[in-house]
């Protein structure tokens, strides 16, 4: 059982309440704290629950008989305020809001998807964590930065204004599609992209463009190229919007530049223009074949009506035909299986940079052989440098063909070219026994 407070601290009871309750006697001060069993905090409730209620009703107020409270009273009253506040509806709780996270750091990190055009360059998740606001727990890391598209080669448009500035530039258009669920997009940015040959090779000779899928262009290229596995590297024509090469997942740099490599001498506009040649040349031949399929045709009814005539003039019988063929001696080999080759002396592969060309060599069996070479040397050392590699070189003759868009050359031993004049630098060939 709870004691009740003594008359002291009943006392100072009630001056609290009056300070909490301006305008209050200390008697209603004394009957709402009697009503609370002297409980301060209820009481103080009590009290402005039924100022809400409609003030202090007279019913509230204690009775007085000779100057002298009854405690019955009290009780009495005691129970009819608890009756009024069980019939009262309680006030609804105050709205309270609150920031779970105060910091605008953590707001500003966040990425937004909703680019129009591509990936953009002043999306916050990109900023360098110099950038974002340091708290009391220290400098947040912003790993995305390890991660960062790269914004310098990037053009900044949607994707028709792409193919337009590679065709005003006479530029093959390179499309990454990348998926912010794909950790390889994160890789193809890091690794790929950030590469410095890849980086010099896209800026000397591409226009390039990034997108996400999940935005208004990724949509329309995934739907337009038919694209399902992402990340997806594409090689467009921006003339014709047609796909000339395609990479899904992702791509090391070495397996880019080999693929982009045939792309590299002869942009859209040299591409459009020898098809267009080629297209005439072969126009010519299909002519030229007709014309002399015709003119066989009528020598051979020339010749078959002489045949016809001289059959009925002859009239001892059939003569035997005979043919002053020319004899053809056989080809001879300048070396037999006992014998080698012999080709110029191959030096040291040079170092540096400067006056120099590389060289990539496809075999036979599908292996690659790679080389330094000066501009200047003859191309008569790749056959000194394959022969070295192979089994049969120095045995069985070889040559080599350069493939370019949509046609080929041979090179041969006997032709005096220099790697430069041969148009050789940094170019795939392949080797083809003789």
């Amino acid at each position: 059982m709870e004691t009740l407070p003594s008359a002291a601290e009943r006392q100072q009871l009630v001056s609290f309440f009056l300070e909490v309750a301006a305008g209050q006697t200390a008697d209603v001060a004394a009957r709402f704290l009697e009503a609370a069993a002297w409980k301060f905090d209820e009481a103080v409730q009590l009290f402005y629950v039924s100022n809400e209620s409609g003030g202090v009703e007279s019913s509230f107020l204690p009775r007085q008989t000779n100057g002298i409270t009854s405690a019955e009273n009290m009780l009495a009253s005691g129970s009819s305020v608890q009756g009024a506040l069980e019939d009262e509806v309680r006030a609804p709780l105050p709205v309270v809001r609150d920031i779970l996270n105060e910091d605008p750091a953590f707001f500003r990190s966040q990425p937004s998807l909703d680019v129009p055009f591509g990936i953009s360059r002043h999306s916050a998740i990109w900023e360098s964590s110099e950038s974002v606001l340091s708290t009391s727990n220290g400098t947040h890391d912003n790993l995305a930065s390890l991660y960062t598209p790269p914004f310098s080669l990037m053009f900044q448009g949607r994707f028709d204004q792409a193919k337009v500035e590679a065709s005003l530039r006479g530029k093959w258009l390179l499309l990454n599609l990348q998926s912010h669920e794909e950790f390889n997009s994160h890789m193809l940015n890091r690794d790929t992209w950030a590469n410095q040959a890849v980086a010099e090779t896209i800026h000397s000779n591409f226009i390039f463009w990034q997108v996400y899928h999940d935005n208004i262009e990724g949509k329309k290229v995934c739907t337009y190229y038919n694209l399902f596995k992402l990340p997806a590297v594409l090689l467009i024509d921006p003339i014709t919007g047609q796909k000339m090469n395609a990479w899904t997942g992702i791509v090391h740099p070495e397996r880019l530049l080999e693929g982009l490599l045939p792309f590299l001498d002869n942009g859209p506009k040299e591409h459009h223009a020898f098809l267009l040649q080629k297209q005439k040349q072969r126009a010519a031949h299909d002519s030229a074949v007709i014309n002399v399929a015709g003119k066989e045709a009528v020598k051979d009814d020339v010749e078959m009506v002489q045949a016809i005539a001289t059959s009925l003039e002859d009239t001892r019988g059939p003569r035997p035909l005979v043919t002053d063929e020319e004899s053809r001696p056989e080809k001879s080999h300048a070396t037999n299986s006992n014998e080698k080759l012999t080709y110029p002396p191959l030096l040291e592969e040079p170092q540096g940079s400067k006056g120099l060309c590389t060289v990539a060599i496809r075999l036979p069996d599908g292996c690659r052989l790679q080389r330094k070479f000066l501009l200047t040397d003859s191309i008569k050392l790749l056959w000194s440098f394959c022969s070295s590699k192979l089994e049969d070189g120095l045995k069985r003759p070889f040559h080599f063909i350069q493939f370019y868009l949509g046609a080929s050359r041979s090179l041969e031993y006997e032709k005096a070219l220099t790697f430069d004049a041969g148009g050789l630098s940094n170019s795939l060939i392949s080797l083809v026994w003789d």
